[in-house]
């Protein structure tokens, strides 16, 4: 089973197979080229329209070309797209996203979610003064030789030890990233105690890939840290903005010391932010903290006014009443309509996540981490994918993203794709 295409099609992934690694940008597959997207629609190149439920790897969360992000962004460009310096859009937002984040007293921006979740372990270090970082296997934390831990082993070793995932890693950073299941507590409990006094952080996605906590995890990890002044980071690139307006941290009732920020605070723009305590914070300060506990951070393009006033109308258009009412109404609708389907089709799978954000996995059992998970049938899901675009639906290689642009047409239009896909499945 293969992707049909035009000639625009062939023509691009010929050029791209001739000039690009692997011919793509190392995200989707290299025959997926899209063209244009408006609201929770794209075309590719071929003029072929999908419901689309990759959304940029989730960043239009508001759907593509929204008009009050267009409008906000049109305004500016004339006034220049960035400086190098402090501008007011970039201000406002740090403010906004002050006023919406638990944990959030300071910020400070960067271009990427991998810059955030670097600068977060490292001032984690600064404020700590120990090396050593606890992460959850599978869980993803950006592209640097840090985050590219124990985030997709093929042979998980054995707890705690680290397994790089890329070629070109040093041997001896792996030293430095402890490794637990998530979703264990008193396996992540005894290597703090065992550790506490090299630890610097905790970095956790509240909600990693598309598994939920299990009760009282979060909340065990932050009882845990706060006893032994560890700092305890969510990665909320994913999750910020996505499941509430204060994230992950207000939907689960858990605060964090730090967290990371992407995807939507940009509004479908390069940004990204470190956000936390002011005290862990002001190491990114030389005059509040000294030389020798500073940590510089520089970006380019770090806070630039163009992705600052897309951010800050995506967060106007949260804040309407009834916003993620929606949202989670529609993400339900297609859960339960992919959870039927599967079923009655006798297919084995699981549907899990939140409504924003799901996946299904090709494997029965619970789904606790990502063990769980990695059982699932490869083969079966990349079959699942290429029939969902067949039939008009386009997604990732995991996961659903749900937006607000999409309407209950959409939805038929899935909930279509859903039975042709399960009925394909089932022979």
């Amino acid at each position: 089973m293969t992707q049909q295409h035009g000639d625009a099609a062939t023509s691009l992934v010929d050029t791209a197979r001739r000039v690009l690694p692997g011919g793509g940008f190392g995200n989707m597959s290299a025959e997926v080229i899209i063209r244009e997207g408006k609201g929770g629609r794209v075309r590719d190149v071929d003029g072929k329209e999908y419901v689309d439920f990759l959304l940029g790897s989730g960043p239009m969360l508001l759907g593509h070309g929204h008009p009050d992000v267009t409008a906000a962004v049109l305004a500016q460009v004339p006034q220049g797209t960035t400086f190098f310096a402090n501008n007011e859009h970039g201000i406002r937002l740090a403010e906004a996203i002050v006023d919406a984040v638990p944990c959030a007293e300071k910020v400070r921006f960067v271009s990427t979610g991998s810059e955030a979740d670097l600068y977060a372990m490292r001032v984690a270090r600064a404020w700590r003064r120990r090396d050593k970082i606890l992460k959850f296997e599978g869980g993803y934390h950006g592209m640097s030789d840090y985050g590219l831990m124990s985030l997709w082993p093929k042979r998980p070793g054995n707890f705690p030890q680290a397994a790089p995932d890329s070629a070109g890693i040093p041997a001896a950073l792996r030293h430095e990233m402890l490794v637990a299941p998530f979703n264990d507590l008193d396996a992540a409990a005894t290597l703090i105690a065992e550790h506490k006094d090299e630890m610097a952080g905790v970095i956790v996605e509240p909600f990693q890939r598309s598994i939920r906590p299990k009760p009282g995890f979060l909340a065990g990890l932050r009882e845990l840290t706060r006893k032994h002044g560890i700092a305890l980071i969510f990665d909320e690139v994913v999750t910020g903005f996505r499941f509430a307006y204060g994230g992950a941290q207000e939907y689960y009732g858990v605060t964090p010391d730090v967290c990371t920020l992407g995807k939507i605070v940009g509004g479908g723009f390069p940004l990204a932010a470190i956000a936390g305590r002011a005290d862990i914070m002001a190491h990114f300060d030389r005059e509040a903290v000294g030389e020798e506990n500073f940590v510089p951070q520089i970006g380019t393009l770090s806070g630039n006014p163009i992705a600052a006033v897309a951010g800050l109308a995506s967060l106007q258009v949260l804040r309407r009443p009834g916003t993620y009412e929606r949202l989670f109404a529609t993400g339900r609708a297609l859960m339960d309509g992919l959870r039927s389907r599967l079923k009655a089709a006798g297919v084995v799978a699981q549907v899990i996540g939140e409504p924003p954000l799901f996946d299904v996995v090709f494997a029965d059992g619970e789904m606790n981490d990502y063990r769980d998970t990695a059982r699932g049938d490869v083969q079966m899901m990349r079959r699942f994918n290429l029939l969902l675009r067949q039939h008009g639906v386009l997604k990732g290689d995991s996961k659903f993203y749900v937006s607000l642009a999409h309407d209950e047409r959409d939805v038929a239009v899935a909930l279509a794709a859903f039975d042709a896909a399960a009925a394909a499945l089932a022979h």
